[in-house]
C-alpha cells in the first residue's frame, strides 16, 4: 500500500510540473484563448446558417438518413476547421502551435468517435463507449498514457498467494464487459435463427438459449478472471460458500429457477398456451428463470413464479389439442317446446363464427328443476387465445333473440301457498 502511494505522489507531482511549464505559459494561454474565440465563431456561424437555410440539405436522402448523427458534430466541424486554419498561419509565423495541435487532435478523435458510437442503439451504452474511448484518446494524444499504464502496472495488491496490479484489474473488468456483451449478442443471434426454424418448438428454443446464455457468460466470466491472473482454486472456497447461501438464504430464487428448467424441458406450457392458474385467465407472453409472463384478455401482464407454474394445478386450454368444448347451461319452461326449443339453440350457435360445425354442437336434458327444464349446449371452439366467455355471450345472445321471436319463454321463481285452517274452516293467519 505504501509503494503505492508513493507512486501515485510521484505522478501527480509530474503532473503538477506538466501543467505549470506547458499551459500557464504566455504562448499556450494566448492559443487557449483563441481555441475558445473559434468556438463562439464556429457556434454563431451554425446557428445563422440554421435560422437561415433550416432545409438547406434535407432534399438529399442520404442526408436526410445520417441526420441525427451528423446535425450534432457541425459545431465541431467547423470548430476544428478553424484551428487547422489558424494553426497553419501560425505555423507560417514559426509561432508556437502546442494547444493549437492538442486542440485540433482532440475534437478529430472526438467527432471520429461519436461517428462510430452512432451505430449503437443503446444510448447509454454509446455514451459510456464514446466517454471511455475519448478519455484514452486524449491521454494519448497529450503523451500521458504510456506513463499511465507503467504507473497502474506497477501499483500491485495481494490477492490469496500472488499478486494483481491496478491494470490487470481494470484490463479484467473491461475483458469480461466486453465478453458477456458478445455473449449476449451470439444469443439473440442464435434466438433469431432458432425462430425461423418451424421444427423447434417454443419452450425447446428458449431451453436452448437459456443454456446457451448460461454457458457463455460462465465462460466469459472465467475467461476474464484468468486473465487478471487469479488463480480458479481460488474460489473453489468462495463456490461452497455461495451454495450454503443458496441453500438457505436463497431457496425460493432457486426453487423459480429448476422449476423454470423443469417447464422447459417437460414442454407442459410453452409461449402461446392459453392457460388459466389460480383464477387468472390469459396467453404465456414469455418464459424467464424466475417467473412465467401471463397476459390476460384485459391487457394486464401476471408475473407468475416458475414455482407455482409447476406444484399447482394449471389448466392449459391449448396443450395437446387446441379444440375446446364449452358447456353452456339453458333454462325453459315447462310449457315451452322443447325441441324447437333445441332447434334454435343449434341455429344461434351456427351463426356464431367461431363456434365449429365439427364437432357439431349438440344440446342435451340435464334434468327437470323446480322452475324448468335443464338444458346444456355443448360446442367446440379452437381459438381460446381470443377468449372463451365473449363466444360464450354471443351464443346466448342469439339464443334470447330467438326465443323471444319464437315464444319460447324462460321460466320464473314458482311457489306453491298452502294456507292452513281450523276445524271450522277459517284461516289461521289474522
Amino acid at each position: 500500500m505504501n509503494n503505492i502511494i508513493i507512486l501515485l505522489k510521484q505522478w501527480i507531482d509530474a503532473v503538477l510540473i506538466w501543467f505549470g511549464e506547458t499551459l500557464l505559459s504566455y504562448q499556450t494561454l494566448a492559443q487557449l484563448g483563441a481555441i475558445f474565440v473559434l468556438w463562439w465563431i464556429s457556434y454563431g456561424i451554425i446557428r445563422l446558417v440554421r435560422m437561415l437555410y433550416p432545409q438547406i440539405l434535407d432534399r438529399f436522402e442520404l442526408y436526410r438518413r445520417l441526420k441525427s448523427q451528423l446535425s450534432p458534430l457541425y459545431d465541431l466541424t467547423l470548430w476544428v476547421i478553424l484551428i487547422l486554419f489558424v494553426k497553419t498561419v501560425a505555423d507560417h509565423q514559426e509561432a508556437e502551435t502546442y494547444a493549437l495541435n492538442i486542440a485540433a487532435s482532440l475534437i478529430l478523435a472526438w467527432i471520429v468517435i461519436r461517428l462510430l458510437t452512432s451505430l449503437i442503439e443503446s444510448r447509454e451504452i454509446a455514451r459510456l463507449i464514446r466517454s471511455f474511448a475519448w478519455t484514452l484518446a486524449a491521454l494519448n494524444i497529450v503523451g500521458w498514457l504510456s506513463p499511465l499504464i507503467k504507473l497502474l502496472d506497477q501499483m500491485t495488491f495481494s490477492l490469496g498467494q500472488g499478486e494483481i496490479s491496478i491494470l490487470g484489474l481494470i484490463t479484467g473488468v473491461l475483458t469480461l464487459m466486453l465478453l458477456i456483451w458478445l455473449a449476449i449478442v451470439v444469443t439473440n443471434l442464435m434466438d433469431s435463427w432458432l425462430r425461423r426454424i418451424p421444427e423447434i418448438n417454443p419452450s425447446a428454443r428458449v431451453l436452448l438459449s437459456k443454456i446457451a446464455r448460461i454457458i457463455l457468460i460462465a465462460a466469459a466470466f472465467l475467461f476474464a478472471v484468468s486473465s487478471v491472473g487469479i488463480d480458479l482454486t481460488v474460489f473453489a472456497v468462495f463456490g461452497g460458500a455461495i451454495g450454503v447461501g443458496l441453500g438457505f438464504g436463497l431457496q425460493k430464487v432457486v426453487s423459480n429457477f429448476v422449476s423454470g428448467v423443469i417447464l422447459l424441458m417437460d414442454r407442459s406450457i410453452k409461449p402461446g398456451d392459453v392457460v388459466e392458474i389460480s383464477g387468472t385467465y390469459g396467453r404465456i407472453n414469455k418464459l424467464a428463470g424466475r417467473y412465467t409472463s401471463v397476459i390476460s384478455r384485459d391487457g394486464r401482464e401476471h408475473l407468475i413464479p416458475n414455482e407455482d407454474m409447476v406444484t399447482q394445478t394449471v389448466i392449459n386450454w391449448t396443450f395437446s389439442n387446441h379444440l375446446i368444448r364449452r358447456h353452456l347451461p339453458v333454462g325453459i319452461a315447462y310449457n315451452s317446446d322443447i325441441d324447437l326449443a333445441i332447434e334454435l339453440i343449434i341455429e344461434a350457435t351456427r351463426e356464431v363464427p367461431r363456434v365449429l360445425n365439427d364437432p357439431e354442437p349438440k344440446v342435451l336434458i340435464k334434468g327437470f328443476g323446480d322452475n324448468a327444464i335443464d338444458l346444456e349446449l355443448r360446442m367446440w371452439i379452437k381459438d381460446a387465445k381470443n377468449g372463451v366467455s365473449n363466444v360464450a355471450s354471443d351464443v346466448y345472445y342469439k339464443i334470447l333473440q330467438k326465443f323471444n321471436a319464437e315464444g319460447i319463454e324462460f321460466p320464473y321463481p314458482q311457489r306453491d301457498i298452502h294456507i292452513v285452517g281450523d276445524d271450522r274452516g277459517k284461516s289461521l293467519i289474522p
